[in-house]
């Protein structure tokens, strides 16, 4: 790869994940149009998200005892579905809160944990956005040695941010 058009990549990288985290704390936190909420009911989407992120954290798994058994294209296939199903897992969620109101109250026993959970995995969120970006790139650009050098830190991070995603499925519902 030129550097030029890897730098390219990279910056397209970078710009796309700020449009995203800023689009998704928009679309959750800003204003909504008169009369939206409520107009489509999301009522079973939190079970659809929490159901997405265990796949992913599954896929994440299943894909990373793929590469230690040498199986690069079944790998990347599996990575490839598990970033489908972050994907999905994000369109899912950000149609959720448009339609409702604000997030769930935790009424559980254990709030500080909550709050512990729920604050790692939002910023987690989204810095996982780049860094997921940059690991399939390398991968699909076949720089193999600066993929391995990203995914050491991209797939532990990928799975906090997945089980999390589960346990405060849990511990909302």
């Amino acid at each position: 790869m030129k550097p030029n058009q890897d730098n390219f990549w990279l910056r397209i990288i970078y710009i796309v994940s700020v449009v995203i985290s800023a689009a998704v704390a928009f679309l959750i936190l800003g204003p909504r149009p008169e009369g939206i909420e409520g107009s489509l009911d999301v009522s079973g989407l939190p079970l659809v998200n929490a159901s997405l992120n265990g796949i992913t954290t599954v896929l994440l798994v299943y894909g990373y005892i793929l590469i230690r058994q040498k199986q690069r294209q079944r790998h990347k296939n599996v990575m490839l579905a598990s970033f489908g199903t972050s994907g999905a897992f994000l369109v899912s969620y950000v149609i959720y809160h448009w339609f409702k109101a604000g997030p769930k109250q935790y009424t559980g026993e254990f709030t500080e944990i909550y709050l512990f959970i729920l604050l790692t995995h939002i910023v987690l969120a989204a810095i996982i956005i780049p860094l997921a970006l940059v690991t399939l790139y390398r991968g699909w650009s076949d720089q193999l040695g600066k993929h391995r050098k990203i995914a050491k830190i991209t797939l532990p991070l990928w799975l906090y941010v997945s089980v999390t995603g589960v346990m405060i499925y849990w511990m909302l519902y």
